[in-house]
């Protein structure tokens, strides 16, 4: 599948509220660090490289998600494909 430009910040922001359906808040930052997954004090936090290009950030997000566990979550079609493949080729 092939993902045009535009349509990652799309995605970007259907996975933005997901994360937070599923109790996660997303926090874009500055830093020198991909980003990922992580509890802080029983808060669920995915933190993303603010200067990371669109692309990475979706990367990051959607490993994030797969770590906290969305086999059981309905999703879109479409997103759920976003997904798996994203994931699929890191």
């Amino acid at each position: 599948m092939k993902i045009k430009e535009k349509e990652f910040e799309n995605i970007l922001e259907d996975l933005k509220v997901l994360a937070t359906q599923m109790g996660a808040k997303v926090r874009f930052e500055r830093g020198d660090f991909k980003g990922g997954y992580c509890i802080i004090k029983k808060d669920k936090i995915i933190v993303i490289n603010k200067l990371s290009n669109l692309q990475r950030k979706v990367i990051t997000l959607t490993s994030a998600l797969k770590e906290l566990g969305i086999e059981d979550v309905y999703l879109p079609p479409k997103l759920r494909e976003v997904i798996e493949e994203l994931n699929d080729n890191i």
